[in-house]
């Protein structure tokens, strides 16, 4: 869990490094994600860092806490509303500290965990590692939009493999999250990395494929880029249909 650990920290603070150098009227600037704010960006993430930890901790608490939510919640966009109240009544620089104890908390918490222990959430129960494997990919998704909102460069680090091999394991899930069948052809994928490494999952032989820069197709899974504005290049049917569809995350369908 170690090293897990360490990718996390790291993805913690290339984000605070951002944040913390904004102005107060700049937390308030609306990001391209569904019309939140920079703030409403940092209160999810501090929020479900505190939610992990107390699943991480206590998986009876964290059930109470889940009967709980669930009896107030509407709709699936209550779910999301919910994770935004921490930051409503907090100033940024309050709400950047409370997201630092809350992400400090659950590293001390995680490290100590047989990575293969299981751990329940929201949805299916996780690996301890790939609980904190979900904790990157969020962390860093969210730094996309207020990357994006202010037009920085964030650049690619090896953490990005975490990310890639979520996307890849989550092809079944793409599908059947959307209701379609999973097709029984299967997808060979070889990403290059800013460092001239290659990465690659499944069979090279295989008439479906995906290739290209790493930081793109992790773009593309956590649906922050479209196939079109990236430089993969994508072969077979199969190969296409599942990169427009590709989720990485749990929950509703994101388009």
């Amino acid at each position: 869990m170690e090293k897990i650990c360490q990718d996390l920290a790291a993805e913690h603070k290339v984000l605070d490094e951002i944040v913390s150098a904004l102005d107060d009227k700049e937390w308030e600037t609306i990001t391209p994600f569904d019309g939140w704010t920079v703030k409403d960006e940092i209160s999810h993430l501090g929020c479900f860092d505190y939610t992990a930890t107390l699943s991480a901790k206590d998986p009876k608490d964290f059930h109470s806490h889940l009967e709980a939510l669930l009896g107030k919640l509407k709709t699936a966009d209550d779910f999301f509303e919910e994770s935004l109240k921490p930051g409503q009544e907090k100033t940024p620089e309050a709400l950047l500290s409370w997201w630092r104890e809350q992400r400090e908390n659950l590293l001390n918490t995680l490290v100590k965990l047989d990575p293969k222990q299981r751990l329940p959430w929201y949805g299916p129960d996780m690996s301890a590692k790939s609980f904190a494997t979900a904790r990157l990919m969020e962390t860093w998704a969210h730094g996309q939009d207020i990357v994006d909102t202010f037009k920085l460069n964030r650049k690619p680090t090896n953490r990005l493999r975490h990310i890639a091999h979520i996307g890849v394991t989550t092809f079944k899930w793409s599908y059947l999250n959307r209701g379609i069948d999973v097709p029984e052809a299967s997808v060979y994928v070889e990403l290059k990395t800013d460092a001239d490494d290659t990465w690659t999952w499944g069979d090279e032989s295989s008439e479906n494929s995906v290739s290209g820069p790493a930081e793109d197709f992790c773009l593309v899974v956590i649906r922050r880029r479209r196939i079109n504005d990236t430089n993969l290049v994508i072969k077979g049917k199969v190969g296409q249909e599942w990169m427009k569809i590709a989720q990485a995350f749990a929950g509703p369908v994101a388009d």
